[in-house]
């Protein structure tokens, strides 16, 4: 959103969610610090907001706040069809702030996965009544009696009375029935269902369990262990979604005869013509998928969580060994830092992407650097708004995540031609199903 203001806020989507955000003179802040008419010119950089920490300082959490809430109300705008947000549990510390902010906007379903979201349900359930929330902060090497609880207070950024917000939906993303029954059993408040994401999926896998192990192209293995049981999740008695793969039509078919709600599908809407991907990456990948030549490489060094990670082969991207080579080593965003205990007992952030002497000077393993790249960075400029350095010098290069079903985009691809839109994803996903499964769906 930041980016996206400092632009210009092309299409002044931002300036008209802003208009029914109900805290005036903080939408005034913000407007007021990034906002650049006309955009900023070719080469010069954007003004980063600070990084996150664990008590997050007001000038970040304001725009953290307005960013959910813009994204969730131009999500809704002009239909009544739900709308749900997607958060990353390993992105711990603007949790609080980012699912405030959504439910200022009526989102109606919270997604979550990378992690263990047991006390989400209490965060949701803390701010129906705008009430304070606190959420863990995973700190390595915490010791007991340290202090590792963030807390936030809507009433201390309220600048009005508002009246109970609706509780949203929450679902967790799992891997696996274990963690499913335990989310169940011990989470803060009521799980409501799941999405099951399996290893195809784009974007970060769950590792797999047991010994990693790779296969001659270096790529995860994934085996039995890592299949979700079907019919124990049945036993629970929620719905759930089944994801990765599942963006074909006659998997959404296969899905519903397994008992699923539905399916969740990425990659088919990804690169569609509304998507927000830049153009020349879209249209290179589809171009790709149209010619099948299109590669999609699970990575497991490439992002600092530490989880696996899909990557579009792609020139011109940080696929491309000779760019990620070439791309100074620096972390100004932060998004994936790991939070760590200092030897002065204060709890400081690190990121296997940063400089590896700056890693390693925060008691970090060496080992841990190879092969990180900055994702924070390269997928900021996936959206089209890469971040220039040196004057202009160097601009940042993107990276593209995406399932390893990729190929098959071309089931969407009108005849004679590449481009396709979302609606033709809806339409063809809903084709193959016969009238019983389309009742039930």
């Amino acid at each position: 959103m930041i980016r996206r203001l400092q632009s210009g806020d092309i299409g002044g989507h931002i300036s008209r969610a802003l208009e029914n955000f109900p805290f005036r003179d903080m939408a005034e802040r913000l407007w007021s610090k990034y906002y650049v008419e006309g955009g900023l010119p070719d080469g010069a950089s954007y003004l980063n907001p600070r990084m996150y920490d664990k008590d997050m300082a007001r000038d970040l959490a304001e725009p953290c706040l307005i960013a959910n809430f813009v994204e969730v109300w131009l999500a809704k705008e002009n239909h009544l069809n739900p709308v749900g947000i997607n958060y990353l549990e390993k992105i711990q510390p603007p949790h609080l702030v980012s699912i405030y902010g959504a439910m200022l906007a009526g989102v109606d379903y919270v997604v979550m996965g990378a992690g263990i979201p047991m006390r989400i349900p209490g965060v949701l359930d803390a701010f129906v009544n705008h009430e304070t929330a606190t959420y863990p902060l995973t700190v390595t090497g915490a010791t007991d009696g340290d202090d590792t609880l963030m807390t936030f207070t809507p009433g201390d950024y309220a600048e009005c009375d508002l009246p109970p917000l609706r509780r949203p939906v929450f679902l967790p993303v799992v891997a696996s029935n274990a963690l499913a029954v335990a989310l169940v059993k011990k989470a803060s408040g009521r799980v409501d269902g799941f999405v099951i994401e399996g290893p195809t999926a784009g974007g970060h896998n769950a590792p797999p369990r047991g010994k990693l192990q790779l296969n001659d192209a270096g790529e995860p293995i994934y085996g039995e262990r890592d299949i979700v049981d079907l019919g124990r999740m049945r036993e629970l008695e929620l719905p759930f979604w089944l994801a990765g793969g599942y963006g074909q039509p006659e998997q959404l078919r296969q899905a519903l005869r397994e008992g699923a709600t539905g399916i969740q599908v990425g990659t088919a809407f990804a690169y569609s013509v509304e998507s927000g991907m830049r153009e020349d990456y879209k249209q290179a990948v589809l171009q790709q998928a149209a010619a099948g030549t299109v590669r999609v490489f699970t990575d497991p060094l490439a992002s600092p969580s530490g989880f696996p990670f899909k990557v579009v082969q792609l020139e011109g991207t940080v696929s491309d060994e000779a760019i990620y080579e070439d791309r100074p080593r620096v972390c100004d965003l932060g998004y994936l830092r790991e939070a760590y205990r200092t030897p002065e007992g204060t709890i400081g952030f690190r990121c296997a992407a940063e400089p590896v002497s700056v890693f390693v000077s925060k008691d970090g393993e060496i080992a841990d650097t190879e092969g990180k790249k900055c994702i924070c960075n390269a997928l900021i400029a996936t959206m089209g708004h890469p971040q220039a350095r040196a004057g202009g010098k160097f601009i940042e290069a993107g990276i593209v995540t995406s399932g390893d079903d990729l190929g098959n985009l071309t089931r969407f691809m009108p005849q004679g031609g590449i481009e396709y839109h979302a609606a033709d994803v809806i339409r063809i996903l809903l084709s193959d199903l016969e009238p019983a499964d389309a009742a039930r769906g």
